[in-house]
């Protein structure tokens, strides 16, 4: 079977992240060793998204998410990949969620939906939308927002960030709409 290969440089969290990605695709990494990272590697990641482009592809928990921001202060143009949590979970119990948990269709699916973000002058998607649609206040809006994430691969985000997080990666309010669809279905 051939591998995929990825053109830009893929940043992750460590090796067995790493180990996973080389495991069903044929590309170059860069390791933040952890929510640990420091200005060496950011300088690393700037350079690598000058000459060959970065996607970001961390951990769906609270430190990838920090990573994945500390990233994009410094390379603000860099590509996302996503996994959704139920598919970077652990097989043993009380294990972490991660990249290299993940399964090969998950990963390759996550590295072909790559998402990069748009210009942050953009009008965005309502406060009020958001409301409406249960994503910032009420109960199972914490839920309602993970599995949107999922739905539309932008990852989980507080309710402060999923405004941000919709304008960034330019979804239309017709694609939350469809995406919310899908959402309620579940719930």
């Amino acid at each position: 079977m051939n591998k995929l290969a990825i053109e830009e440089i893929i940043v992750v969290e460590g090796k067995d992240d790493t180990r996973r990605i080389q495991e069903v695709v044929n590309a170059d990494t860069i390791e933040t060793i952890g929510s640990a990272i420091n200005e060496a590697i950011l300088e690393q990641i700037a350079h690598a998204q000058e000459t060959r482009g970065v996607i970001i592809f961390t951990d769906p928990d609270f430190s990838g998410e920090k990573i994945r921001k500390t990233i994009m202060e410094v390379v603000p143009d860099a590509k996302h990949a996503f996994l959704p949590r139920n598919q970077a979970q652990g097989k043993r119990k009380g294990s972490s969620l991660g990249v290299e948990h993940a399964s090969n269709e998950a990963i390759l699916e996550a590295l072909r939906k790559v998402v990069t973000p748009a210009n942050s002058q953009e009008e965005g998607i309502s406060r009020q939308l958001l409301l409406d649609y249960g994503l910032i206040a009420g109960a199972k809006a914490k839920e309602r927002r993970e599995k949107l994430g999922d739905e539309l691969r932008i990852g989980y985000t507080n309710g402060k960030q999923l405004a941000k997080r919709l304008t960034m990666f330019r979804i239309t309010e017709e694609e939350l709409a469809e995406a919310m669809k899908k959402v309620e279905e579940t719930l």
